[in-house]
């Protein structure tokens, strides 16, 4: 999992407006709060519902439908949302197919005592723990 492919997540320079940033240039993207279509890229290419998308933004709908009216996320907004790009990149790198990865964070998981992958991302700890699950699949260790 590199940047690049968070950044190509994100929507790349299209919706990011910048070329490939580096981890400062991209934390102070997040400081300054991502542009609404980031979300709505990561929305489709991760087929997230809107109920999902509420719950790993922790916003409620009505924030939702003034972030898009803004055309801009608040920072703690582009954070959460950076960190399903980071999950969702590690999950692409380890699963190599778009619709597996899709399907592995929507299901319910035994090595995650039985929650869906998707729904953890709402906290850091939560995220973490989808992560080392990811790499101990990668490493071929039982999950």
């Amino acid at each position: 999992m590199t940047t690049q492919s968070i950044y190509e997540l994100l929507g790349g320079r299209e919706t990011l407006g910048v070329p490939p940033p580096t981890l400062d240039q991209m934390r102070s993207l997040l400081e300054e709060g991502l542009p609404f279509a980031t979300l709505e890229t990561v929305r489709e290419a991760l087929a997230l519902s809107r109920s999902e998308v509420l719950s790993v933004l922790a916003i409620t709908d009505r924030t939702l439908i003034r972030r898009k009216k803004e055309h801009r996320l608040q920072a703690s907004e582009s954070d959460r949302l950076f960190r399903l790009a980071r999950v969702a990149a590690v999950a692409l790198d380890v699963l190599e197919d778009v619709e597996k990865a899709r399907r592995w964070m929507h299901k319910p998981n035994r090595a995650l005592g039985g929650e869906v992958p998707l729904r953890l991302l709402s906290t850091d700890i939560g995220a973490c723990q989808v992560e080392e699950l990811l790499h101990r699949i990668d490493h071929g260790l039982f999950s």
